[in-house]
């Protein structure tokens, strides 16, 4: 009964998704977010080589001053360029070698004319100085913004959460993921007796004067602005290592005095395994030379590079349920192994456009269940994925619109995960699949990177054209049904899909026997399968999320 009512569900989703895409109106996408989501000449005349984030923290009016210095490379011959700050934030100068410069505002943009051109292939450098009052969440990490809120002994415990928000929230940026920088110093001031944890690596801790302490952290990796992180609390910390595909990897976790003797017994149970695990099937942790924290967070969790933000409350699960609804997802951390899951597609491998953000969460939410196939085997993996069924909408494109700052549906988490999984499927080569995914980590190693270019690695390094498969599954909300007919003593069948000459191969039996693969088309035709009725033909649905519609 479950497995035909997920078919109805399915077929459902196929056709009313389908005809909600027609009948959908038109966004109205603002000048706003234009100028937050498009890459123009203002923002490509300069590729940014380093930031050095200078800002102070005053809890009590939960305000932010200081100063971001931008290090960059001309790629044109420029006089205006553009970077970004919330409107509510005040740019107080722009310093140029010595001078002010003049600059205008638009929103959440910031136009700055130089005096003179800034030749191609020059490098040169301007400090921005701001101060405000941040956007605060009310629901992070899903809202954005930042945190102000206090620990179980009434200290201040503050953090950022910015994604899809953008970090311009709370720091002068360009903002657009297109465009990681190279390396970063991130230096927080903060009040006497709090500690702030950032990415990358403690260089320095500073006691100023009137008892505030600044901190240092050096990222040596690119990284993305929304990764880049304030933790500010009443923090503890305890370290370990791992012996990764690198070497010897760096492990701190950084938590409130509460926490620290469940963090350690936590952690433990969780991290070493997670990365066996994600090692073994997406190639080696990508930032060795930034280390690896987990850092206790007032909001559920996110994926800050080298710093993964962790508000779990120490238990299995995802807030203690299982999202799968099979017990599996009981058996160990749901935010340390997603939010570890994007060190590799998030911030390893990034969307050039958050259009295409499914790149980050499809791929992560299917390492959970490659998590799960490594601790408890191949078919509890599949379980895992199949019982992530029940989260898919099937409700719009799970490519957003380009150039405006927006992701696509939900279903990129879910539905992805078992996208993906069916291109193992079609693959047929579990060690063949493995050395794709490790070969994605490496190809693309820090790089942003578009939806066109991974596809077609998978389609090189697979051997197989898969494009019509992506293309169904990102770009349309509703499912390809498996059409099957039977005329006289011959099956036929067909695909009804969204893409145009859709042809997706697909495993099939009959009833007791063994599958193997078909690849019908759009049109319907003769199936080669001795014994076969329609009565008797089963479709792998459990490894394939597809309808099945018998005529």
């Amino acid at each position: 009964m479950l497995r035909i009512l997920v078919i109805l569900a399915s077929l459902l989703g196929l056709r009313h998704g389908s005809n909600a895409q027609l009948l959908q109106p038109k966004p109205d996408y603002t000048r706003a977010d234009s100028l937050r989501g498009t890459l123009t000449p203002l923002r490509t005349c300069y590729d940014i080589n380093y930031y050095h984030l200078d800002v102070r923290l005053n809890i009590d009016d939960k305000s932010l001053s200081g100063s971001n210095l931008f290090r960059f490379t001309a790629t044109q011959d420029f006089t205006r360029l553009q970077f970004d700050l919330f409107a509510n934030l005040t740019v107080e100068k722009v310093v140029y070698k010595g001078q002010n410069l003049a600059f205008t505002r638009e929103a959440n943009a910031v136009f700055v004319t130089f005096a003179q051109p800034v030749r191609k292939g020059s490098q040169e450098e301007f400090t921005v100085f701001y101060s405000g009052k941040p956007r605060v969440a009310e629901r992070a990490p899903w809202d954005g913004g930042l945190v102000f809120t206090k620990d179980a002994n009434g200290k201040p415990w503050v953090a950022t959460a910015v994604q899809g928000l953008g970090a311009s929230a709370w720091w002068p940026t360009k903002d657009h993921q297109a465009d990681e920088v190279d390396s970063m110093l991130i230096s927080v001031t903060v009040p006497k007796g709090l500690k702030d944890v950032s990415n990358g690596r403690l260089r320095k801790v500073t006691k100023l004067k009137g008892g505030s302490t600044r901190f240092d952290w050096a990222v040596r990796n690119p990284i993305n602005n929304y990764d880049v992180a304030l933790n500010v609390g009443d923090y503890t910390s305890f370290s370990d290592s791992y012996a990764g595909e690198k070497g010897r990897l760096t492990l701190e976790y950084w938590v409130l005095q509460e926490n620290l003797a469940k963090a350690k017994t936590h952690f433990a149970a969780n991290v070493k395994p997670m990365l066996k695990s994600l090692e073994s099937w997406f190639g080696p942790y990508p930032f060795y030379e930034d280390g690896y924290k987990l850092v206790d967070a007032p909001h559920l969790g996110m994926e800050h590079q080298s710093a993964v933000a962790y508000g779990n409350k120490y238990q299995n699960g995802y807030l203690g349920t299982d999202r799968s609804g099979t017990g599996l997802g009981l058996k160990w951390d749901f935010i340390i192994i997603h939010e570890s899951g994007h060190e590799w597609f998030g911030n390893n491998i990034t969307s050039k456009d958050i259009a295409d953000m499914w790149i980050h969460e499809s791929f992560t939410t299917y390492s959970e269940a490659l998590f799960t196939e490594s601790q408890f085997g191949k078919q509890a993996g599949q379980e895992y994925l199949h019982g992530q069924r029940r989260n898919i909408q099937n409700d719009g494109s799970i490519i957003g619109p380009y150039g405006v700052n927006r992701e696509g549906s939900g279903d990129m988490y879910d539905k992805g995960s078992n996208l993906l999984n069916m291109v193992r499927t079609i693959v047929d080569d579990d060690q063949k699949w493995r050395q794709i995914l490790r070969g994605l980590g490496q190809t693309f190693y820090h790089q942003t990177v578009t939806t066109e270019q991974i596809v077609g690695y998978i389609n090189q390094q697979s051997g197989k054209n898969l494009t019509k498969v992506f293309d169904q599954y990102l770009r349309y909300p509703g499912i390809p049904t498996l059409e099957i007919r039977q005329e006289k003593d011959q099956v036929l069948v067909r695909w009804v899909a969204d893409v145009p000459d859709f042809d997706m191969p697909v495993r099939v039996r009959v009833k007791g026997g063994q599958y193997g693969f078909i690849q019908p088309g759009s049109r319907f035709q003769p199936l080669e399968l001795p014994g076969a009725t329609k009565d008797n033909l089963e479709v792998d649905t459990f490894n394939y999320y597809v309808g099945v519609l018998v005529d």
